[in-house]
């Protein structure tokens, strides 16, 4: 089973819950139908991970995305997490009507910086990746469709959120394709306060 990494602690997450189409111009980006409800689904703890590495060979893009863990039933720690995604796959899965999965919910598409304690106002979250030194996405809070506060209610009212779960929040616009040796630093902020950063180098 993975773990995240909270402080001191290893967190096993059981899953972790992901919103689709929650930016208008991530929406837009992708010439997606603006929903009418959150889009909801699902990685497995096996996606967990804290290395950025393409897939088998696969076109795999970035999502960059503000990730909260739940503990007691609330958000307790944030973090910068990159939901990763086989585009082709998923637009011949769109296509057809079926099921995300092999296209979201493989082993490593869900890669964590640490979670660090949240201690401020979610309104105040704000999201930065850089890749190879240039600004590639940025986004936060007031830009979201489904606020986090909300998202919590409506997905406990069909799935138990167990401690350790994580929700990620979406994306804003600006998502790519990964490519070998690039450098993707992730950055989390409350107003103009630096909360979290990670760095990772594709494999």
């Amino acid at each position: 089973m993975q773990n995240i990494r909270f402080g001191a602690q290893q967190v096993q997450p059981s899953k972790v819950v992901c919103i689709g189409r929650n930016y208008a111009d991530h929406i837009a980006e992708l010439n997606n139908e603006v929903p009418t409800q959150a889009v909801i689904f699902m990685k497995p703890n096996s996606a967990v991970t804290d290395v950025l590495r393409i897939h088998n060979g696969d076109e795999v893009h970035y999502e960059g995305e503000i990730s909260l863990l739940v503990q007691g039933g609330q958000y307790t720690a944030v973090a910068f997490g990159l939901d990763l995604t086989k585009r082709q796959v998923q637009n011949q899965l769109k296509e057809k009507g079926l099921p995300w999965e092999r296209a979201k919910a493989f082993d490593g598409a869900a890669v964590f910086s640490e979670f660090v304690a949240l201690n401020v106002p979610l309104e105040s979250l704000h999201l930065e990746l850089w890749i190879d030194g240039k600004l590639a996405q940025a986004g936060g809070v007031p830009l979201m469709l489904n606020k986090p506060a909300a998202l919590l209610p409506e997905i406990q009212s069909f799935a138990t959120l167990e401690d350790g779960d994580v929700i990620m929040t979406g994306t804003p616009k600006g998502v790519g394709q990964v490519l070998p040796g690039q450098t993707y630093t992730g950055k989390i902020f409350s107003d103009a306060q630096l909360l979290v950063e990670a760095t990772w180098i594709v494999q």
